[in-house]
């Protein structure tokens, strides 16, 4: 009876471990890499967190809200590529290591002293504070441990952390770091806070698609709908889930690890956070309900798959998710939502199949694109070309135009379909301005009625532009020169005192492309902060005591060009 109880026992300890293990389509070294921090781990993002077009690609550890940590590597390698960015990650560290594997440690406030050094060459050597550089293995390497950087809060962040990446070091897709065993304390199950059912039926999913939100209630894993019902559906179905996560040491809602969804017990739809490619985060627009965070700011996960989204998060499906309810019983829908730690939460719903009259679906109002084919539209004064791949769904495409003109503007308004359908990435439009523009041609830009402004080129009578989003856009004519403010200079400043020369730099259109100081006619190293939008020069004890003349020239995307100078004394 002892062995028989033994044997009981290791089998429900197997399953149970079993069923805590994450959904992954393979195995990661666990205790190959440390925490880059020495701080109790706590994070405020989490990997494959839902973010304004993008999944979010790494973990965001938490730093007293302060920056001044050391950040370690987290194992043996070598520095392989270090990035300087006006926004994004800011500064940024890569490092190779030697299982295949890369990590990458962003936003710290400056690197450790071999590294900045290398950074300083590079930047003065090619003149440029944005660089982005790879290194040879030989020249920096580290080992497990050592400081590589010093933590902040550079780039386009609100606040101090440090985001944390680890990579396929031959692919590049960027992998849950939890998987490694960088992992958060979590006992705490996801929450779920409605469901969504899409009456499909054969059509493609746009803002016209009939739905209903329904709102959950319940705690501890166990969820069940507010107004519990038996749901009467008819015909191709999807459904989609709110549902958010924390851990047991911060109160961040970050994503899930995985969502299943499953009929009569049988899974019909996976989703995981295991890994994804860069070229697929944009993809998020395809795998929420976009018109719903458009219109009511929320993030609802569906939970079937648009025929155009291709991306390594959804490793099952059956029909893509879709089911056809046509066959009058009662059906057992069951969502599965799990953590990265297996904290695991359900809902089941009732569902009857039953002939009802489908939803009215809304009668097509333009002309059909399709997602998997290259897609054109032109009239006498646009043309809109779509290539394969940037439409995660069939299409009902419309355009109409305005019959005025936006104060200052060279065209009407053409009304470009509308912004609730995702473009994957850049598509090409066209218009013709409504006047000659003679002289000012390459000065035309393309905007959209939100002030945004696409890089543009004027081709054959066209102003070109390559939007990432449909909406309403028209053409502007972009001739005032960026502008420059000094803080601390004016001619004939004594700086004996000062840190450095601080000014604010901008534009009013196009947006500023290039900025170079000098000082006695030699090119110097001019920082621009994301936040501040100051543009900062660091004095480095180089500089000789007397006279000196200070030049700063900066250039917008249409080539309007202002310059500053002062002389100064130190």
């Amino acid at each position: 009876m002892k062995k028989i109880f033994f044997i009981l026992l290791l089998f429900l300890i197997y399953n149970f471990t079993q069923a805590q293990n994450p959904i992954q389509s393979r195995e990661y070294p666990k205790r190959f890499f440390r925490y880059p921090l020495d701080l109790p781990p706590s994070t405020a993002g989490g990997f494959a967190e839902l973010r304004p077009n993008h999944f979010h690609s790494g973990l965001d550890f938490r730093t007293n809200q302060r920056s001044g940590y050391p950040v370690h590597a987290a194992a043996d390698g070598y520095v392989s590529r270090v990035r300087v960015q006006f926004g994004g990650g800011g500064n940024i560290v890569y490092i190779t290591h030697p299982n295949g594997f890369t990590t990458v440690y962003m936003h710290n406030e400056r690197f450790s002293p071999q590294i900045a050094n290398a950074v300083r060459d590079y930047q003065y050597q090619h003149q440029l504070f944005e660089v982005d550089f790879a290194l040879p293995p030989e020249q920096i390497q580290v080992c497990k441990d050592d400081i590589i950087a010093i933590s902040g809060q550079s780039g386009g962040v609100a606040g101090p952390h440090l985001h944390f990446e680890t990579r396929d070091t031959k692919t590049e897709e960027t992998i849950n770091p939890q998987l490694f065993g960088v992992t958060i304390p979590d006992r705490i199950p996801p929450a779920i806070s409605a469901i969504a059912i899409y009456h499909l039926n054969g059509r493609p999913f746009s803002e016209n698609t009939p739905h209903q939100f329904l709102p959950v209630t319940g705690a501890a894993g166990n969820y069940h709908l507010t107004n519990p019902k038996v749901i009467e559906l008819n015909g191709y179905i999807g459904f989609g889930i709110s549902a958010n996560d924390m851990n047991s040491v911060s109160g961040n809602h970050n994503n899930v690890y995985s969502i299943q969804l499953k009929l009569d017990g049988n899974n019909i739809y996976t989703f995981a956070a295991e890994r994804f490619a860069f070229d697929q985060t944009h993809a998020i627009n395809g795998y929420i309900d976009y018109p719903a965070f458009l219109t009511q700011h929320r993030f609802i996960q569906k939970c079937f798959i648009l025929p155009g989204s291709k991306i390594s998060l959804y490793p099952q499906s059956v029909n893509r998710g879709i089911i056809n309810f046509d066959d009058d019983n009662l059906h057992e829908v069951e969502y599965v939502v799990k953590d990265v730690a297996g904290n695991t939460s359900t809902l089941t719903l009732k569902v009857r199949s039953k002939h009802l009259s489908p939803p009215a679906i809304a009668k097509p109002a333009g002309i059909l694109f399709h997602y998997d084919q290259k897609n054109e539209f032109s009239t006498d004064k646009v043309k809109v070309s779509v290539m394969p791949g940037n439409l995660y769904d069939d299409v009902d495409f419309t355009y109409s135009a305005s019959s005025q003109k936006p104060v200052g503007a060279y065209s009407v308004v053409h009304h470009i379909h509308n912004r609730l359908t995702p473009v994957h990435d850049k598509y090409d439009l066209w218009i013709k301005p409504d006047v000659d523009l003679g002289k000012f041609a390459d000065k035309a830009t393309i905007v959209n009625t939100n002030g945004i402004c696409d890089s543009s080129i004027y081709e054959n009578g066209y102003v070109k532009a390559q939007p990432r989003v449909f909406g309403d856009y028209y053409i502007k004519l972009d001739t005032m020169a960026p502008y420059i403010t000094p803080l601390n200079i004016h001619n004939g400043s004594n700086m004996a005192q000062s840190k450095g020369i601080f000014l604010k730099i901008g534009d009013n259109l196009s947006g500023v492309k290039t900025y170079n100081g000098k000082i006695d006619s030699k090119w110097v190293l001019m920082e621009w902060n994301f936040k501040s939008k100051v543009l900062s020069y660091t004095f480095d004890g180089k500089l000789p005591a007397g006279k000196h003349v200070f030049e700063l020239t900066v250039g917008d995307n249409k080539n309007n060009v202002s310059q500053f100078t002062a002389d100064f004394y130190r």
